[in-house]
Formats: structure tokens, sequence, C-alpha cells
């Protein structure tokens, strides 16, 4: 019996063309639905969501394709990952406030109306998280990003009550001790090309002390010594935020496999560790309640207190539990490590480069920074009186993260099709849309930000009341930090779901900001017969060009720029 090598092939090229047919199928459906709204549209052939997409878009395909005369239309410019850091304004400038893409998944309403913006994040019950998308964050449990409606109250009601005055307190403190550390390891070396590694060193000591009440040494990236196994809580807590990726897309339960690599074993024990960990803080914590022990103030600590309180709290009015379970605790101190470390780790590189490519603006915080704390020992530098006053520093945070807002934001319209005005219309939006708020759109939108809104220009977020300023000794003291126009800012998300690490992430960034910029300055280190003025360029033009996505908004190759650090 013979077999015939063409229905080899037929049998081969099938399913691929099947596939195909379907995924055009669906491409029209949704081409059908998206064009009832009324609004424009832009048409995406492959789902942004299609996770082999995902992998090869931006390395293989869309190079090749910007190559071939037909390649630079819609599927170049928005199908892959990260088109709006390139884009900006441009898409929204072009196609009005609000436009849609339809892709063979599902269709993606981008909007860039302020007054939209905010009715869409007020309304929370029609424009819904997409928790399908958050559900890989589930490594150790349930948690705030996982959760929707009544289960969501609950946990927000027990975690909010974590960020306070006390552990804001310990993030200042170790922001500081850790910035002065790292500023004695880059100030020691001619040059350095580690600062987005260094900042991540320092995020994850902050957090392993606000988090878990464990404070280490700065240890500069050069001179860390990898371990094999992560046997500690600091090299497992390093390990999985390292490999964050990897772990959410194969769970735990698949990283437990014998036969895998090595290093994905390491991966899973550093998650075994890591949990134990916080087990043994967990008894504890239980433990110091019964004996009326007063807590430590940490995130963990606080979280098992305010849980127990709570739960107490509902069993005595209605006689239900609503307080937190063990592996619901778990799990939102994960999501308070992931969301709080490469956030800020990747914002204070931003700065620290865009701040060498600015050295009046360096002078402008370093003149705000010698005003206010003087020639105080930073030991010396308490939050409650030097926080505050910090407004220029908490400045080039606002507009670092209005240009370059490390996390985009996501909603829904669920399962209903949803009315929602924009600019005086009324469009029907149909269920099962993505409504994405562009973010890094409205922030530099000309009507919310000036026709300078592409411009890194912190003063921006000051203003100064004239009428106080005779009776000052300092024209510093009547410095105001602006409120925007309302829906305009939404880099820490809008409404009752808001960031709850809002404060956590000012008090780190502005702390580090005050230990780096008091007695030093920042700049780009010449290559070959670059002038200084060259350099500045360079690093400039490395924000403009070598941004993206890979999680989360970040420098795509930090050390190809080397800076030094010289006393003031």
């Amino acid at each position: 019996m013979t077999f015939d090598p063409k229905l080899l092939w037929l049998l081969l090229a099938a399913p691929i063309v099947l596939c195909v047919l379907y995924n055009y199928y669906c491409l029209l459906l949704n081409y059908v639905a998206a064009r009832k709204i009324g609004i424009p549209m832009v048409v995406i052939p492959i789902s942004p969501e299609n996770p082999l997409w995902m992998i090869v878009d931006k390395r293989i395909f869309i190079p090749l394709f910007e190559r071939i005369p037909f390649g630079t239309g819609n599927f170049t410019r928005y199908n892959w990952r990260g088109w709006e850091i390139k884009d900006r304004n441009k898409s929204h400038l072009e196609l009005g406030d609000i436009f849609i893409a339809v892709t063979p998944g599902r269709n993606f309403l981008h909007l860039c109306n302020a007054e939209a913006l905010v009715d869409v994040f007020q309304r929370r019950s029609d424009f819904p998280r997409p928790l399908e998308i958050f559900e890989m964050v589930k490594v150790f449990g349930d948690n705030l990003s996982t959760t929707d409606g009544q289960q969501w109250q609950r946990h927000r009601k027990v975690t909010a009550s974590c960020f306070n005055k006390q552990n804001n307190e310990l993030v200042w403190s170790e922001s500081i001790r850790q910035a002065r550390g790292m500023l004695t390891y880059w100030s020691s070396k001619k040059s350095v090309t580690t600062v987005a590694d260094d900042t991540r060193t320092l995020s994850l000591h902050v957090l392993s002390t606000a988090g878990f009440g464990k404070s280490y040494s700065f240890q500069g990236s050069l001179e860390a010594s990898p371990e094999n196994v992560a046997t500690s809580y600091k090299e497992s807590l390093q390990t999985i935020l390292d490999n964050c990726i990897l772990l959410m897309v194969l769970g735990r339960r698949f990283l437990s496999k014998s036969w895998l690599p090595t290093k994905w074993k390491r991966l899973h024990q550093a998650t075994m560790t890591f949990e134990n960990y916080m087990t043994d803080v967990y008894e504890d914590e239980k433990r110091s309640l019964l004996e009326s022990k007063p807590g430590a103030g940490n995130l963990m600590t606080s979280l098992v207190r305010s849980s127990v309180a709570t739960a107490s709290e509902s069993s005595q009015v209605s006689g239900s539990q609503s307080g937190l379970t063990e592996s619901e605790i778990y799990g939102n101190m994960f999501v308070f490590n992931f969301a709080g470390h490469d956030t800020t780790a990747h914002t204070l590189a931003f700065a620290v480069v865009l701040l060498a490519a600015k050295p009046s603006v360096q002078e402008w915080i370093t003149e705000e920074l010698r005003l206010v704390l003087g020639s105080k020992q930073p030991d010396a530098w308490t939050y409650q009186e030097i926080f505050p006053k910090l407004k220029r520093c908490q400045a080039i945070l606002l507009e670092t993260i209005r240009l370059f807002t490390p996390v985009p934001i996501a909603k829904s319209t669920g399962q209903e099709a949803r009315r929602l005005e924009v600019d005086g219309r009324t469009f029907l939006i149909p269920a099962n849309t993505l409504v994405i708020p562009s973010h890094l759109a409205v922030h530099t939108h000309p009507r919310y930000w000036g026709e300078d809104c592409l411009t890194w220009r912190p003063s921006r977020w000051i203003e100064t009341h004239a009428s106080n300023v005779a009776a000052s000794k300092s024209s510093l003291d009547n410095e105001v930090i602006i409120t925007p126009h309302k829906g305009s800012f939404v880099a820490w998300s809008e409404g009752i779901r808001n960031c709850p690490g809002k404060k956590f992430s000012q008090v780190e960034f502005v702390a580090t900001m005050a230990g780096l910029f008091r007695d030093w300055h920042v700049e780009p280190v010449p290559e070959g017969s670059e002038t200084m003025d060259m350099a500045r360029d360079r690093a400039m033009d490395m924000m403009e060009n070598d941004v993206g996505q890979v999680l989360l908004l970040q420098l795509l190759h930090p050390e190809r720029l080397a800076l030094g650090w010289k006393k003031v």
C-alpha cells in the first residue's frame, strides 16, 4: 500500500487553513458589531491577546513587515504589545477621542477623553475589570486583582488599613537608607551601566522592610554573588520577581514537575520558600495577637491583624466571617510585591536617566533639597516633617509617570452592552468589549497638557501662590503641586479601584530622590569624541526610542548608557 504525499500535505495544511478561516470569520463578526457603534475603526488581523503572537510580534514579524511596501499600515502600527508608547497621542489626534480596534479575539475600545474616563471609572459595575486578564496573578491565592463585586470589597476593606502612616514611615526611612547605599556604590565608580538593575535591588529591599520587616544593606548588581538555590526569604522573593512572567503563565503546579529544566525547578523552590516564610510570619502574628503584643507595622503583620479584626467585627454584627483566608493573605502579599517592585524600580531608572540629560532640573530639585534638609544627616530626615515639603521631588515622579506610565489599565463592558457619552455624543458599546483608557494619549494630549505635552518638564506640576511670597522666607515655601484636569492623569487609575499602593510608591520615590540628589549630580559619560551635550542628547534619545513594554514599560537596553556621579 502506497501513501500519497499530496494527501499528507493536505492533512497537514487542513488544520492551518481551518484556523485561518475561523480567525477571519471571527474578525468579520467583530467588524460588523464595531461598525454599528459609529466611531472610527482600525482593523487588526491577529488578536493582540494571542499568546503565540505575543511571543513573536515585535521580535520577528513586525520588523519583517515594516521592510515591505504593504507593511506600514495598521498591521505594523497597532499589532504589537506596547505600540502606545511609540504612538502616544497621534492616533487620537487623527481619529478623535474614541476609536475601536477590531480583532479576531474581541474588540478594543480606546478612549482619550477626560470626562468619559471619569465616567468609566465611576461606573464600576457597568465597566468592570476584565478579571480573566488578571487570573494569572492568582499565584498564591485570590487577591485584590483577581476579585470583583462583594469579594473585592472584602479584600479592599482588609487591605486598605495596611497602607497607613506607620508603614509610610518604614518606607521613607528604608528608602533613604537604600538610596544612600546605592549612591555610595555608584559614586565609588567612574561610571555605572547598571542603573536599572540597581534600582530593582533598592525597590526589593524597600519591599522587604515595609512588607515583612526584613532589612538588608544595599549591594550593587556587580557586587552581588548569584545563588544557585533560593534558600532565604530575600533570594526567593528576588527569584520570583525576576521570573514572574514564567511563574504566572505556567503556574506553581506545573513548575513542580521533576523533569523540568533546572532554572524552572529553582523558581518552584523559591515559591515554596517564600510561602513557607509567609506561613511562619502568619502563625507568629496570630500568636502575638492572642498574647496582646503590638504589631511590627509592616504590610504582612498589618494584613493579618486587619483580617482578624474585620472577621471579628463581621462575626459580631452578622454572624458571618468577612476576613481574609490564609491563602488570600498570601495572594495579596504577592500582588503587593509584584505590583510595587518593578513599577517603582523602572520609574526610578527613567528618572535618573532623564535627570542625567537635564542638568537644570537637577539643580532645580537640589535647590529644594538643600533648603528643606539643610545640613541634617539622613537619619534626621523624618517622614512627617520632610516628605510634604519636597514638592519638586514629587513633581519629578508625576512628570516621569505622565510620560512613562509603567502599567496599562483595562476595563470591560462585561456581559451587557453599555452606553457611554463622549464629547456630547452617546454610543452603545457591545458586550464583551475591552475598554482601554488611553493613558499615554490622555497624558500627552495638547488639550490637557499644552503644546509642549511631549516634553519632560517637571516644573509644569508646580505653581507659586504669589500673594504669600512677600511674607515668606523663600518662594519655595509657597509652591504647591497642581491638580490636573480630572481624568487627564490616570497613572494610578481612578475611582474606587485606584492603586492602594499609591502613597507607598510616592514616598519611596521622593525619599530616593532626597538620598541621591542633595549633594550629588549625575551625568552621562561621553563616548569617543562626544561632547557632554551630545551625550545628554543620546540619553534623551534612549528615553524616546529605547523604552518598550516587556511585562511593564521599561528601558530595553539601559546598559548602553554609562552614567557618572559627581559631588556638588
